[in-house]
């Protein structure tokens, strides 16, 4: 018997290189056995359009937190580790916030995070980081592009992405992609 009561879905990836970074995200949300939406649209800019975020998770507890990240941005003048640090604290410690089931994924010009509501903020090592149901596909298919390819970050993430919709039931081909190049005149350090 399948279980209706249960939303299924979501693939978020994201890469960074030299040349900037990249976050995409599938459309497809599923109810039990049903596709319910095939465009839905889960990555996305914030703050002045400088973050990217993309979310896995349900969708009203997702937007919850990227609005509670928002905040944070304001409150940090922009930092984004200041702002993930303070949002994964605050996301553990409180009685109302302790409730959310997502994940997201959030990148600026320098950085790359995974937040959970376990308090944790994570920089991955490779570059990459993927979350929600087809993640394991995705990142694998975007690690082994970067390590015998010359393709670029874009590219990558758009073949990545369309293996995860071939394998994972729960990811389809409606890909929502953004993008921060780095500036090659005065790139950040990290």
């Amino acid at each position: 018997m399948a279980d209706f009561d249960t939303f299924h879905g979501t693939t978020i990836l994201a890469l960074r290189n030299g040349q900037g970074v990249v976050v995409a995200g599938d459309g497809q949300v599923t109810l039990g056995n049903i596709v319910t939406k095939h465009k839905a649209r889960k990555v996305r800019r914030i703050y002045n359009d400088k973050i990217i975020t993309g979310f896995a998770g349900a969708t009203a507890d997702a937007l919850t937190l990227s609005e509670k990240l928002e905040e944070k941005l304001e409150r940090y003048n922009g930092s984004l580790t200041r702002a993930c640090v303070e949002l994964a604290r605050e996301w553990r410690t409180d009685k109302y916030l302790r409730r959310l089931e997502a994940m997201m994924i959030a990148a600026d010009e320098s950085n790359t995070y995974l937040i959970s509501g376990n308090g944790d903020v994570i920089e991955p090592d490779q570059g990459v980081i993927s979350i929600g149901s087809g993640s394991v596909s995705a990142q694998s298919a975007a690690v082994a592009l970067m390590e015998n390819t010359d393709l670029s970050p874009r590219t990558i993430v758009e073949k990545a992405m369309a293996i995860a919709g071939d394998l994972c039931i729960y990811t389809n081909h409606h890909v929502t992609l953004e993008e921060i190049e780095s500036d090659p005149i005065n790139p950040k350090e990290k």
